[in-house]
């Protein structure tokens, strides 16, 4: 059953907060804007973000940096990944695993340059409909490169929005109650607390 969790402390969570807290412990990563940039306006590299989040997948951020690094020195721009040869994607990737992603990117790279003139668009329906994006991808990329009201939803965001809802029932059956009541979706919820700047 989804009801709504008792509000701690009186009040919704504090965006304000949640900025704060991110301010103080984000990690420097390549592929990110930091915070101070971030607040005067300095949006991330479209081409870093995406080709960071898709190397994330099913692995850590730890065992992803030496790779995102020589990616980025051996194709700086989506304009070269398209150029390349798919096998010299899949020698790069060797290594990271779930071996559809370098062929994703190779595919996606060149619809980017095909479809839209080498630029990642700014637009999540225009994101979804590249080769390889899926919801949780062009969420991210939304949201980290154009600023855009995006929230990307993974088992993090679900057990967050399932503790607000106080959703008894486990995840991830409670999948269907979120179906059932849309309001308390993970991904209405994450929109809902989500700060902006």
């Amino acid at each position: 059953m989804v009801k709504r969790a008792a509000k701690v402390g009186g009040g919704a969570p504090d965006p304000a907060a949640l900025l704060a807290w991110y301010d103080r412990h984000a990690r420097v990563l390549p592929w990110r804007v930091p915070p101070a940039d971030g607040r005067a306006g300095v949006r991330a590299e479209p081409y870093f973000v995406w080709l960071s989040e898709v190397m994330l997948q099913q692995t850590t951020v730890v065992a992803v940096g030496p790779y995102f690094r020589k990616f980025v020195e051996r194709w700086p721009g989506v304009a070269a990944l398209a150029a390349a040869p798919s096998e010299d994607v899949l020698a790069a990737w060797a290594g990271l695993g779930y071996y559809a992603r370098p062929r994703n990117l190779n595919a996606c790279a060149r619809a980017v340059v095909a479809r839209h003139g080498g630029r990642f668009p700014a637009d999540i329906a225009a994101l979804r409909a590249l080769p390889g994006i899926g919801e949780y991808t062009a969420a991210a990329v939304a949201a980290i490169a154009f600023d855009l009201p995006a929230v990307p939803v993974d088992g993090d965001v679900e057990r967050v929005a399932a503790r607000i809802f106080a959703v008894e029932t486990p995840l991830p059956e409670a999948k269907l109650e979120f179906v059932r009541s849309p309001r308390a979706s993970p991904m209405a919820s994450a929109t809902a607390i989500s700060p902006r700047r």
